[in-house]
């Protein structure tokens, strides 16, 4: 994020009357303060990353079929996925759990699968990042490929964050 010019402390906050030098009536703001504050800040806070609300599921015991993030429609542009995934509750004999994210580019769908993870404990996690092109107004989706012996009983987190770039 670019940042804004420095704040014009010489600058009057309020409108003042010429003749008298007393703040005009309702306290408008002066029109050098409001130069100031749409050509630097809000500038600058337009042009910084977004963060969308993207994907926040625990206590899942089954696969996911591919299923899109919902998200406003996003623009042509790069865009970083970020995922996190942990074993919750194990299976007592062994599991596994598979993320996959998959987007549009050019008319083409590429996939990014995390390995399995096969821990089977607690403390199994996966985290991954990835820069993505999107082509506008299209899905970014997400599955997950779930195995345990004892179907239902491995429990999984999974947190999905989208970012403009």
């Amino acid at each position: 994020m670019a940042n804004p010019a420095p704040f014009p402390f010489t600058v009057p906050v309020i409108q003042l009357d010429p003749q008298s030098g007393k703040p005009l009536p309702g306290w408008t703001m002066s029109k050098d303060l409001a130069i100031y504050l749409q050509t630097s800040v809000v500038q600058a806070i337009a042009q910084a990353p977004q963060f969308f609300p993207s994907v926040a599921l625990t206590g899942q015991s089954a696969s996911i079929s591919t299923t899109p993030i919902p998200l406003p429609s996003l623009l042509t542009g790069l865009y970083r996925l970020t995922y996190y995934a942990r074993i919750t509750t194990i299976d007592a004999v062994s599991s596994s759990l598979t993320v996959t994210l998959t987007w549009t580019d050019g008319a083409v769908s590429p996939t990014l699968a995390g390995a399995a993870m096969t821990g089977n404990t607690t403390t199994t996690v996966q985290s991954g990042s990835a820069m993505i092109h999107l082509d506008a107004a299209s899905p970014i989706s997400y599955a997950t490929t779930y195995a345990s012996n004892t179907p239902g009983a491995m429990k999984y987190a999974l947190y999905i964050l989208v970012e403009t770039v």
